[in-house]
């Protein structure tokens, strides 16, 4: 008998109970749903020191799950245009000295920061996923894993957003330097990682 995984503790980090609550009372519709950020808690612990770049704060929820995975010697560096959004993140774990939030368009950071790698890369805004793919891919260092969720139909999606989806997996698994592997679980994940 397989269990049920909505029953299933997740352990969740000591802030995502109040930036959930923060989120629902700001009416923010985009937030990553708890299986992603326990995903994200586990590829964060399983890379020690890490550098870890997260392209789409939103309110800081998956921020907050790759925080709690991360070592002591490890940076997250994450990046969104909404500072209202912004708030809410840096009201709950801005304090975290490992962490630098950045309030910027994802584009232009991609762009001026060709110098750095990055052990993972999650990109959760339409930068570095749908458009900039090789600006976002370039940074991951050699072993580095590319994550995205978000990739099953939305409720919240644009008209011509869901024939994106197939182009952007298929574009992905055509890179010979990357392995991919993309499951319908969750919101739908992806993980590439560099070979």
């Amino acid at each position: 008998m397989f269990p049920n995984y909505d029953t299933i503790s997740l352990d969740p980090p000591t802030a995502l109970t109040s930036i959930e609550r923060d989120t629902k009372d700001s009416g923010f519709d985009m937030p990553s749903v708890r299986e992603t950020g326990a995903l994200l808690r586990y590829l964060g612990a399983a890379k020690p020191r890490a550098r870890v770049l997260e392209l789409g704060t939103g309110t800081g929820l998956a921020t907050c799950w790759l925080l709690d995975g991360l070592d002591r010697d490890s940076s997250l560096t994450t990046i969104d245009n909404d500072e209202e959004v912004l708030r809410t993140a840096r009201r709950h774990i801005g304090n975290d000295s490992r962490l630098t939030i950045l309030n910027e368009d994802a584009e232009f950071y991609l762009e001026k920061t060709s110098e750095d790698e990055f052990d993972i890369i999650f990109a959760d805004a339409w930068p570095g996923k749908f458009s900039h793919l090789d600006q976002a891919l370039s940074r991951l260092a050699q072993g580095g894993l590319y994550v995205v969720d978000d990739l099953l139909p939305q409720s919240n999606w644009p008209d011509n957003h869901a024939g994106r989806v197939p182009i952007f997996i298929e574009a992905l698994k055509s890179k010979p330097e990357l392995s991919v592997e993309y499951r319908e679980w969750a919101s739908g994940i992806l993980i590439a990682k560099r070979n």
